[in-house]
């Protein structure tokens, strides 16, 4: 495959180019209650290939290998089109070049296990929440895929990388009378089907939570100090602050640029955060961009200092500042954008019931339920929470809708857990949708939240 695609480049007439080629194979089914609603497997194919030419910089998508040549000459003459009119010229920022191919650890190739026993399975699993008389219905969804990535570039670099997900994901519904409530679940990874085994507690765990919401009380509305666990914290940490660590989302906007400043002083001194794909294990893990940029741990904030960034190669070079190797595409039908592989708040020395104790009286607060960003500001929901009274969890409550601003919230974060846990699903839709975005924290202690309830 390599020569093939450095075949197409051959006649590139271009300050730089390169090329990706995807194989795509994907499997889902799905449930809704007991009715079995979707079962699929596919496999499609494609090429991007990208091209600078005199400051101007285009892609081309295109699944016929017989379109190469066709592909390849629209990008040049894009490229030069755009480089008449673009008041920036574009430069790419130098990164090594390498031959690699990477091979996932996998401790269960999805690929080995039959659609009948994925499929078996899930009913398994579906079953244990339909058994309880209070749930009305679920909704659960397996997906396993599988991106075979090669890409080839005219500095010399040749990547082979095979990226492995798998997950199951959906909702369990409780009702009682008019009073419907919600759990949601998901759990999966990227290092095998072994990760779906032997989950049955997290059903009953998820069941409970939904037939428990059904007495849970409407929390009050107010300013309330509040300790978020660990995936509402992650998601607050990916949403609110991850986006603007982004170079492409803050690049034209001066504001933006002025507040996320190297070097300023953003959040509390126990606050750290990193995006570090290389971790092993993790839905984030990937050892090469899809620009062919080695991934790379990029300290973001560092005891509420902004100390870094995420890049492509065109912000790199624009910023002036290091690579990242954070520039990743959906797939096989799209250029590369910035985006975040795995993103936590680093932990801190605090145990989880310490924590609780500096709370004394407010609300903790767990799992996230949707949310939006505008901007600066933010509103999430959270599944569900406890008052907290004395250190020390009191009643259920539900309908909890959080909202703020993010510098407020990064100033009024005191205290951070030592229990760092990385979500086994995640994903982000920014421009294009990216199921391995991950992203996690321990336990945090926030002084002030706006909660929006009765």
């Amino acid at each position: 495959m390599f020569d093939k695609l450095k075949s197409i480049l051959a006649g590139a007439d271009t300050d730089y180019a390169d090329i990706r080629y995807e194989v795509k194979k994907e499997t889902k089914i799905g449930f809704s209650g007991r009715e079995l609603t979707l079962m699929s497997s596919s496999s499609t194919d494609g090429h991007v290939v990208r091209v600078l030419k005199g400051g101007g910089f285009s892609s081309v998508a295109f699944t016929r290998p017989e379109d190469a040549e066709k592909a390849l000459k629209t990008a040049t003459e894009n490229a030069i089109l755009i480089s008449k009119r673009t008041k920036k010229p574009v430069e790419l920022a130098r990164t090594e070049a390498v031959k690699d191919t990477v091979q996932p650890v996998l401790d269960e190739d999805p690929s080995q296990v039959s659609a009948d026993e994925k499929l078996a399975l899930l009913r398994e699993y579906n079953e244990i929440p339909l058994g309880n008389e209070k749930v009305a219905t679920t909704s659960l969804a397996y997906t396993d895929l599988v991106r075979e990535k090669f890409f080839v570039s005219t500095e010399g670099t040749e990547i082979r990388e095979d990226l492995v997900t798998v997950r199951i994901s959906g909702s369990i519904v409780a009702k009682d009378g008019d009073l419907t409530q919600t759990a949601r679940l998901g759990f999966g990874g990227s290092d095998g089907f072994g990760k779906l085994r032997n989950r049955k507690g997290l059903l009953e765990e998820r069941t409970g939570i939904a037939v428990d919401l059904l007495k849970a009380e409407p929390v009050t509305a107010g300013t309330h100090r509040v300790i978020l666990d660990q995936r509402l914290a992650g998601v607050f940490t990916h949403e609110a602050f991850g986006h603007f660590s982004e170079a492409d989302l803050i690049e034209d906007s001066p504001t933006m640029r002025e507040k996320m400043q190297l070097g300023a002083e953003l959040g509390t001194e126990v606050l750290s955060i990193i995006d570090d794909p290389t971790v092993p294990h993790q839905l984030g893990h990937y050892r090469y961009d899809d620009e062919g940029v080695a991934a790379r741990p990029t300290q973001l904030m560092k005891d509420g200092v902004l100390v870094g960034r995420l890049h492509s190669r065109r912000t790199a070079a624009a910023f002036g500042e290091p690579l990242s190797g954070h520039s990743i595409a959906e797939d096989y039908r799209f250029a590369p954008i910035i985006r975040m592989g795995c993103i936590f708040i680093e932990p801190g020395e605090t145990g989880f019931d310490e924590l609780m104790q500096r709370l004394g009286d407010g609300l903790y607060l767990v799992n996230p339920m949707g949310g939006q960003t505008s901007g600066e500001n933010f509103t999430f929901g959270a599944q569900y929470g406890f008052v907290v009274k004395g250190g020390k969890k009191q009643q259920m409550l539900r309908d909890i809708n959080i909202s703020g601003n993010l510098y407020h919230t990064l100033e009024s974060i005191t205290g951070v857990g030592s229990d760092l846990k990385l979500g086994e699903v995640g994903g982000c839709g920014k421009g294009q949708l990216n199921v391995r975005s991950c992203y996690g924290a321990p336990h945090i202690l926030i002084e002030d939240v706006v909660i929006g309830g009765r």
